[in-house]
C-alpha cells in the first residue's frame, strides 16, 4: 500500500504536507539513492574521502494510474468532460510518498520520503498475441532532502521502541517526529 501527500508551499517558504491519499495496485516500489564520493590523494595515498547525497529516484510500476492521481501526480488537467489533459507548460507538485513493505519475519518495514515530484509515466503498448500479456505503467520521481536535510523516515512495525500510535498514525499524515501520545 502506497500513499502520497502533496506538498504546498506559503508565501513565506514554509511546506505543509496535505492529507496522504492512496495510490492502489502498486506492483514494484523502487529507491535509488545517489551518493556522490570523492577522494583525496596525498604522499601517494589515499587521506580522506568525502560523500554527498545526489538525487534519490523512485519508480513506481503499479496496474493502472487513476485519473484523478494522474492528475495530481503530474501537473496535468482533468477537463470538464473527465478527460485528461496534458500541456507542455504542466508543473508536477512536490509530493511525499509513504509505503510500506512486509519483512520475511511477517512484520512490516515504513517509508515516507519527504520531498520529490514525478515526471510523466512510461507506457508500453503491445498488439494481442496468442497469451494475455499485461502491460503495466512505470512512473518514475526524482526526491531530495528538505531544507532541514532530511530526506527519508523508515520505522519497523516490530521495533521495540516504537510507540504502537506511530505505525498506526502512519499513513494519516506524513511522519514529522512529533511524538505520539
Amino acid at each position: 500500500m502506497l500513499h502520497y501527500a502533496i506538498i504546498t508551499t506559503a508565501a513565506d517558504g514554509t511546506e505543509t504536507y496535505g492529507t496522504p491519499k492512496a495510490l492502489k495496485d502498486v506492483r514494484t516500489a523502487t529507491v535509488s539513492p545517489e551518493t556522490n564520493t570523492e577522494s583525496l590523494y596525498a604522499d601517494d595515498r589515499l587521506v580522506e574521502v568525502a560523500t554527498s547525497l545526489g538525487g534519490i529516484e523512485l519508480e513506481l510500476e503499479v496496474r493502472d494510474i487513476p485519473t484523478e492521481d494522474y492528475a495530481a501526480l503530474t501537473g496535468a488537467t482533468i477537463d470538464a468532460n473527465g478527460v485528461v489533459v496534458d500541456k507542455s507548460t504542466d508543473n508536477a507538485p512536490f509530493v511525499a510518498v509513504g509505503w510500506r513493505s512486509r519483512k520475511t519475519n511477517g512484520a512490516y518495514r515504513h517509508y515516507w520520503l519527504y520531498k520529490g515530484k514525478f515526471g510523466l509515466p512510461e507506457d508500453e503498448f503491445a498488439t494481442k498475441e496468442d497469451s494475455a500479456s499485461f502491460q503495466t505503467p512505470k512512473i518514475t520521481g526524482t526526491f531530495m532532502p528538505r531544507e532541514d536535510g532530511q530526506w527519508r523516515a523508515k520505522v519497523d512495525s516490530d521495533g521495540t521502541d516504537v510507540p504502537v500510535g506511530i505505525i498506526s498514525s502512519w499513513f494519516t499524515k506524513v511522519y514529522d517526529g512529533t511524538p505520539v501520545v
